[in-house]
């Protein structure tokens, strides 16, 4: 077993509302800032212990589906960012 670093990024499916990104979007205009859209989503960095990148990926994306991502309204991407010191591709869901 290695310790795998990995990166999982939650945000709302298209179609939910996001009264904090619309709150967002609009103090930036207050700001003289020329913000459209905003979307506002969370990112997690866990150091997971698996013997490959594959289970490390799995493992993130079983902790999405039991409690970091309700599949209600949140779509996730998962991404091992560390493999012995290697940097590896995003696998989006």
């Amino acid at each position: 077993m290695r310790t795998m670093k990995v990166r999982i990024e939650v945000r709302l499916k298209a179609g939910h509302f996001d009264p904090e990104g619309d709150v967002t979007s609009k103090s930036l205009r207050d700001l003289g800032f020329p913000a459209g859209e905003v979307k506002v989503g969370k990112v997690y960095t866990v150091d997971v212990n698996a013997g490959s990148r594959e289970a490390a990926e799995k493992l993130a994306k079983e902790m999405c589906r039991k409690l970091l991502a309700n599949p209600t309204k949140d779509d996730f991407s998962v991404e091992v960012l560390t493999v012995e010191g290697r940097a590896t591709q995003k696998d989006k869901r």
